[in-house]
């Protein structure tokens, strides 16, 4: 009953709906006991040889009557207790999914996909189970199972009533002790669900690697193992579920023997009639309901406490992200002052890597370029610029305020950020680029993606702007994913714009072309570009060259190539490429 006690919060807060149901149920049940005791009353009057015309019609008025109202009342009772568990529902699945939408990237790597999904259905549902079919079987088993055992009682005969009942202990016993080993088993099946969740996420996404390395009997292999698990722990659930029917039946059974014999001494004795034993015998069939409640009961709340306890942990979780006591909402754009002194990765990342000693300062209308090996810290420093990561120590000030200070919504209405791993939405070209504002202008939407240098393209599509792209942009290609994500992060204009390796998947003379086209249009736009090409930086007011979380080197283009370090190295390698590539070109032609 611990769950009742958890969900007390969201009783509360419905308690007339629920107070309404219940007493609709009360009203069923005490109009459930009148026909059994008109069945009994007319075995009598039968048995006495008063029956006619005029009582069969009178009987029969009564129970159509009970009838009609018993389903008003059922209706009743059907809205506000089913109503108030799909409110529950409701509920927790928007607490559910505004904390995914605030919770940092610490919170996704400890948590996998499939998990945070198995959360969100089979969890929620059986909570949502607990709301309805909890209350009603909680309750309806009580109000049935109570008015019935009156009836028995004043109705009939109490000593038939008790020699009857005591049978009922052993399904006290017996449900307190299987509760327990179901709670457990749940819990075991739940966690099961999530790990199927997550390799049929997994597998999904990945199946172009999957194809291209030819290994789907593997995948095939280890997705049957790991439902074969799954089967065996839910086995076990609908073993100890299927425990509560038998026993059920036994004591039904019992209950049942017990009444024969007793109630067939008392008619011979003529303490009651014939028609009080039929109607005591149809009492007892009315109590099968309340009894097997009670295993039905137990499923549910055992299921229930054990999904609430997972949804409870995971929404008690809190982002690592800081909070201030008053954040700044009021940002005008200024300059940006970034110094780092030291930074290293939480061990939920398994990573020991360190940023040190980072500094620079970047105004309105300046370019910033970060270069430098794989892994040398480039993405790291923007990480930090888009607050995935709070814990360092030092201040990246901008307009004034430590960017900490800032209510996320106020900072990020002023950034622009295109990631390594571009992400398209499941919907039409222009509602990918105007995906941070849903109201945004036609006109603004083929600005932004002229700027990206994608307008051509989107206008060779069959549907142009409503063209949908497909799931993760699957019916695009590599450059055209890119430069739509170029374009959504325009769409908003950025007083900060940053690029992370965003021009990696274009051709040398498109990345020139949307670099002209962002210097032109946007001359008070503050930027940053972490790029592997160096073309892509050449322009900048000054380049970082990062190696092993530091700042290696540092200058202009002209400054850098003057250095002759590993700027002036690599960028003759690329121009070297880009000259062979061309004639090879050339040679094709």
């Amino acid at each position: 009953m611990q769950i009742f006690k958890q969900l007390g919060w969201f009783f509360a807060q419905e308690k007339k709906r629920y107070l309404v149901g219940i007493a609709a149920l009360f009203a069923v049940a005490l109009l459930q006991v009148i026909p059994p005791k008109v069945i009994g009353i007319v075995i009598d009057e039968i048995h006495q040889k008063e029956m006619n015309f005029s009582v069969v019609l009178r009987w029969g008025a009564l129970l159509i009557a009970t009838a009609l109202l018993q389903y008003a009342f059922r209706y009743i009772w059907r809205r506000r207790i089913w109503g108030g568990a799909a409110k529950l529902e409701k509920i927790l699945r928007q607490r559910l999914f505004h904390h995914f939408m605030k919770m940092d990237t610490i919170f996704y790597q400890k948590h996998r996909t499939g998990d945070l999904m198995a959360h969100a259905t089979n969890d929620l549902t059986a909570i949502q189970n607990v709301a309805g079919a909890g209350i009603l079987t909680f309750a309806d088993s009580l109000l049935t199972g109570g008015t019935t055992l009156v009836a028995m009682i004043f109705a009939v005969n109490w000593r038939l009533t008790l020699l009857a009942l005591l049978p009922l202990p052993l399904l006290a016993l017996f449900s307190k002790l299987l509760g327990a080993k179901l709670h457990d088993a749940f819990s075991n099946a739940q966690a099961a669900f999530s790990m199927i969740n997550d390799k049929t996420q997994e597998s999904i996404t990945g199946i172009k690697v999957i194809k291209a390395f030819g290994q789907e009997k593997e995948d095939i292999a280890d997705f049957e193992q790991k439902i074969e698990q799954t089967i065996k722990k839910n086995q076990k659930v609908n073993f100890l579920d299927a425990l509560f029917d038998p026993v059920i039946t036994v004591v039904i059974g019992l209950a049942y023997v017990l009444t024969i014999i007793y109630g067939g001494r008392l008619v011979i004795n003529q303490t009651i009639t014939i028609g009080q034993l039929v109607t005591f015998i149809s009492y007892i069939g009315m109590l099968v309901w309340p009894m097997f409640a009670i295993g039905r009961l137990f499923n549910v709340l055992e299921r229930g406490s054990a999904s609430y306890e997972r949804v409870h942990f995971l929404l008690g979780e809190k982002s690592e992200r800081f909070q201030p006591q008053e954040a700044v909402r009021d940002l005008v754009p200024g300059k940006m002052k970034y110094h780092v002194k030291e930074f290293t990765y939480p061990a939920e990342d398994g990573s020991a890597f360190q940023l040190q000693a980072v500094d620079f300062s970047l105004a309105p209308g300046e370019t910033l370029g970060i270069v430098g090996r794989t892994g040398s810290g480039k993405t790291t420093i923007l990480k930090l610029l888009m607050r995935e990561y709070d814990q360092y120590e030092g201040e990246i000030d901008y307009a004034g305020h430590d960017i900490r200070d800032y209510t996320l919504d106020s900072y990020f209405s002023h950034v622009g950020y295109v990631p390594q791993d571009y992400f398209l939405f499941s919907m039409s070209v222009a509602d990918n680029i105007r995906f941070s504002n849903p109201q945004l202008p036609f006109e603004k939407v083929k600005e932004a993606a002229a700027i990206a240098d994608v307008a051509e393209d989107i206008e060779r599509f069959p549907e142009q702007y409503e063209t949908m792209v497909g799931e993760r942009g699957v019916s695009l290609s590599g450059g055209q994913k890119q430069r739509l994500s170029i374009a959504r992060a325009l769409a908003v204009h950025p007083d900060l714009l940053i690029l992370d390796d965003a021009l990696s998947a274009v051709d040398a003379e498109t990345e020139e072309e949307i670099l002209q086209n962002l210097k032109a249009l946007h001359q008070n736009q503050a930027m940053i570009i972490c790029a592997h090409r160096l073309s892509s930086v050449m322009h900048a007011k000054e380049i970082l060259v990062m190696e092993q979380g530091r700042v290696a080197e540092r200058g202009t283009h002209a400054e850098l190539l003057a250095k002759n370090g590993w700027y002036a190295q690599m960028f003759r390698k690329q121009q070297l490429e880009r000259k062979l590539g061309e004639e090879l070109d050339d040679g094709k032609e």
